[in-house]
């Protein structure tokens, strides 16, 4: 497969290329942009270096000035000085080995679940998970970061800040006090994301969000001031289908009316959770519908675009979430082995994956967003965007688990 951007002559319907006619039977890989994907040295040198996007440099950000949430908000004088703030979703994954994956009853996973909460692992099986991999991508991109969310007062919470720090990644608390909460509860703890992973590969995820109907976080009500603060001074506002598990979809929409108001971009990538949020409550079917026309960026499988449109072709499903976005800019599709493709009101860019050794694909995704982040941001030619979040994604595959990412 070649890479290329087609430019739309008419209007978006009238011109609708064939998955075959961008993905050819037989793709082959040009040369059109080099980067180094694979660096044999450390990603602080190569967070440094230069892109080469078709002949022009594009010199990766300094990431010296991230740094904890007191830091950025010295900085925080009128401009948007923050790249890429992540709305909730802030777990521990913590990955094991099993025989086989649990059951996919409902209370035989529960009861799974709570075996392997007896006995906590050893911490080398605990990773940084859900957004703080697409903040620790972005930081490693040379992006500056800030994460926004709630991690408990326990081990698993201080060891996310501690990795989050060691990434040079602000944290903002999503609550502006705790009184009338009991911070002993469960609901007040860090959430705990278990990766399963069999002889085969494959991945099995549960957390104590799968088996509540309300959101894990459900006593938070208002953004707090320093929320505000972080998304006002940051240029992206990333959100995901998972912070439904964690946050109000009321709080949820709150954080996009302000994003919008303040002109900060939304990406937003529904994940597996699209599907659900699509036939859920009148709340979560109001705020998966907001997210649709409010996003700058949507980021979605090509699976997920057909289940949200009822469009089988990637392009045409591209295109009408376009059609009926207010805001929205960019439709990336993912196509997994077969590249991704990204289709704007005059164009449709491809461009094909890379072929790697695959360690684990868990966070690659998250890798490839920071990556669509970084063009967005740097009004890199779409084509390139494409490239680079491809091969990200390919180096994440490489390593092992979300927070081991290996860029």
């Amino acid at each position: 497969m070649q890479l290329q951007t087609i430019t739309l002559k008419s209007t978006l319907l009238d011109h609708v290329p064939s998955p075959q006619s961008i993905f050819p039977q037989n793709p082959r890989l040009t040369t059109t942009v080099t980067l180094p994907i694979f660096p044999p040295f450390p990603i602080k040198s190569w967070r440094n270096s230069i892109l080469h996007c078709n002949g022009t440099g594009v010199s990766a950000p300094s990431n010296s000035q991230n740094g904890t949430a007191h830091d950025w908000k010295l900085r925080s004088s009128g401009v948007k000085s923050i790249d890429v703030a992540t709305l909730g979703n802030l777990c521990v994954d913590i990955v094991l080995n099993v025989p086989q994956l649990p059951p996919p009853s409902r209370d035989a996973r529960k009861a799974y679940m709570d075996q392997l909460s007896a006995s906590p692992p050893d911490k080398q099986y605990w990773e940084a998970g859900g957004n703080c991999n697409v903040a620790i991508a972005a930081a490693r991109l040379g992006l500056d970061c800030v994460t926004i969310g709630h991690v408990g007062n326990e081990i698993y919470g201080r060891f996310l800040l501690d990795v989050l720090q060691d990434e040079g990644i602000g944290m903002v608390g999503m609550s502006e006090d705790t009184d009338g909460v009991d911070t002993s509860s469960a609901s007040y703890e860090t959430l705990l994301c278990w990766v399963l992973v069999d002889p085969s590969q494959r991945h099995g995820f549960c957390s104590r969000a799968d088996f509540s109907k309300e959101p894990a976080f459900s006593w938070m009500n208002k953004l707090s001031a320093e929320v505000k603060t972080a998304i006002k001074h940051s240029k992206v506002l990333f959100c995901n289908g998972y912070g439904f598990d964690e946050l109000s979809p009321a709080l949820i929409i709150s954080a996009l009316e302000y994003a919008a108001q303040v002109g900060t971009s939304i990406f937003f990538d529904p994940g597996p959770r699209g599907k659900s949020l699509s036939s859920g409550t009148p709340e979560e079917q109001r705020a998966l519908s907001y997210f649709l026309s409010t996003s700058d960026v949507l980021l979605l499988t090509s699976d997920e675009a057909e289940s949200l449109t009822g469009i089988r072709n990637p392009i045409t499903a591209g295109q009408e979430l376009l059609r009926k976005g207010l805001r929205t800019k960019w439709v990336v599709v993912k196509m997994g082995p077969r590249g991704s493709i990204l289709v704007t009101k005059s164009s449709i860019s491809c461009a094909p994956a890379f072929k790697v050794n695959v360690t684990d694909t868990v966070g690659c995704g998250d890798s490839f967003v920071a990556a669509v982040a970084f063009g967005f941001i740097h009004n890199m030619p779409t084509v390139n965007t494409l490239t680079i979040a491809n091969a990200v994604g390919a180096a994440t595959a490489m390593g092992c688990g979300a927070g081991a990412l290996a860029l």
